[in-house]
């Protein structure tokens, strides 16, 4: 019995793979655009034409958008995982109102 209940359990340290998967996002980005601009630098070497590297370029930057969608895909199905949960359902369906009362009060 008291070993379901520890395979049930978080990670310890899940929120920290969380945050570092978020973090992965801007780092993926810079390499993608690295790797297409490497592309495009040997595609150049090995052809003479300069718009091959210009074309690395695009494949590199279309690789970080796609990165970026990807990220926000995944963050939007972790968030909507949370409309169904009592603790920010209401949130969910009717607005945070906390900040608009702060205002009134002044």
């Amino acid at each position: 019995m008291e070993d379901i209940k520890d395979k049930e359990q978080k990670p310890k340290h899940r929120d920290k793979i969380e945050a570092l998967d978020s973090l992965s996002v801007g780092i993926s980005m810079v390499a993608a655009i690295a790797i297409g601009v490497g592309i495009g630098l040997a595609l150049k070497h090995f052809t003479g034409y300069t718009w091959t590297l210009w074309l690395g370029i695009f494949w590199g930057i279309a690789a970080a958008g796609l990165n970026v969608y990807k990220a926000y895909k995944r963050a939007q199905k972790v968030y909507e995982g949370m409309e169904n949960d009592p603790r920010y359902s209401y949130r969910a369906k009717h607005g945070d109102k906390s900040f608009d009362d702060d205002d009134e009060d002044k």
